[in-house]
């Protein structure tokens, strides 16, 4: 007699359910049946020794070794007359993603390849950092504070939002991240103005700034400082109100909600120090970096000093810079249609009638030298 395959399709849960009932009081009836040993029970494209009884017209198998082949455990509960299947290996649940969580102003956006790059500076609720750089792509769920969908391309620079991000952390300057889900909260206003006084008050500080350095410049607007708010360089180093001097230029992200008052009153968030003024914090370590990098062969011509060094803020369209390194070379060429503030440090030299003086040029983001002006 030729042999029949007979291919089992069915789940354990098709075959058996997860509990069933296996016999009860005057519900026990005796059978007979036909074992056919020609028939090969396959499951999942391997021949098991299972043979089939057919009763009535319909094929059975042993409820053990058909459980069995299946991935299951069957237990005879005698007591409760019960036979319970169970998974060998169930799947495992994954486990939730452990995200960090951000808050703050977003202080840049912009497209990069596809993806939203999102430069945020603040405070995190669980995690205190002061300047972080968020990525936002497909995968990104964005919702404003009612739930509702955000476009990614609606988001802007004075925007406050709250995000989950990681897991993983590219540990760089600033720290770079994957953001998972954002927040948008509500739009802050953006001001560039000069610091004309600093006056303690009983929940913090009050700064005035105005549009000039000088003491006699008309104040605009009072911003209140509480124990909320971040005071930082653009490098994210923290500041103590009480460094804003008068004339320390700021950009502060303030409101919604200001006064009709002259001059204006409003709550400040964050208040950046722009770089060219730092001379106490910032502009030392530009003095120390662009000294490091001064080739050996200049150092002789030089006439200026490296605390007497002019340290100043430039943009990058236009600049005459020159790479001497593969990487200088590489980030100049990234940067070429694109405007990017950078850091000049300039020397004077004995050459500089013939030549120029000596000027080297770093990244603020990532303080590194990234070359020099070209000198004729």
């Amino acid at each position: 007699m030729n042999k029949q395959k007979w291919i089992v399709l069915v789940t354990a849960a098709g075959l058996l359910g997860t509990t069933a009932a296996a016999g009860a009081a005057g519900m026990v009836d005796k059978v007979s049946g036909l074992l056919r040993k020609d028939v090969v029970i396959s499951v999942n494209g391997t021949d098991t020794s299972m043979k089939p009884v057919y009763i009535n017209g319909k094929a059975y198998l042993p409820a053990r070794d058909a459980a069995s082949a299946l991935g299951y455990d069957l237990n005879w509960n005698s007591k409760g007359r019960e036979i319970e299947l169970q998974q060998k290996n169930p799947p495992q649940a994954e486990e939730p993603v452990q995200y960090m969580k951000a808050a703050g102003v977003i202080v840049d956006v912009r497209e990069d390849n596809g993806r939203h790059r999102i430069e945020l500076m603040g405070k995190g609720p669980t995690a205190a950092y002061s300047w972080l750089i968020l990525y936002a792509d497909k995968e990104t769920v964005l919702t404003d504070e009612n739930g509702r969908a955000f476009a990614v391309a609606d988001l802007k620079a004075g925007m406050h939002i709250t995000a989950d991000y990681g897991p993983m952390v590219q540990m760089s300057f600033p720290s770079t991240s994957h953001a998972a889900n954002i927040v948008v909260g509500e739009q802050r206003l953006i001001s560039e103005q000069f610091v004309q006084e600093v006056r303690p008050t009983d929940d913090g500080w009050q700064v005035h700034i105005g549009p000039g350095k000088l003491s006699t410049t008309p104040v605009t607007t009072i911003l209140n400082v509480g124990k909320d708010a971040t005071v930082q360089t653009a490098q994210g180093e923290p500041v103590e109100v009480t460094k804003l001097a008068p004339g320390t230029r700021v950009r502060a992200y303030y409101g919604p909600a200001v006064t009709k008052s002259i001059p204006a009153q409003s709550t400040a968030e964050l208040i950046v120090v722009m770089p060219e003024l730092l001379r106490e914090q910032v502009t030392l370590k530009f003095l120390d970096l662009a000294w490091s990098n001064v080739p050996e062969t200049e150092k002789s011509h030089l006439k200026t000093s490296k605390e007497q060094a002019n340290v100043s803020l430039i943009d990058s369209q236009g600049a005459m810079i020159v790479g001497l390194t593969d990487e200088q070379k590489q980030f100049l060429a990234g940067i070429k249609d694109r405007s990017v503030q950078l850091v000049t440090v300039t020397y004077n030299t004995d050459q500089d009638a013939l030549l120029g003086p000596l000027t080297v040029v770093i990244d603020p983001a990532t303080m590194k030298v990234v070359g020099y002006f070209a000198r004729y």
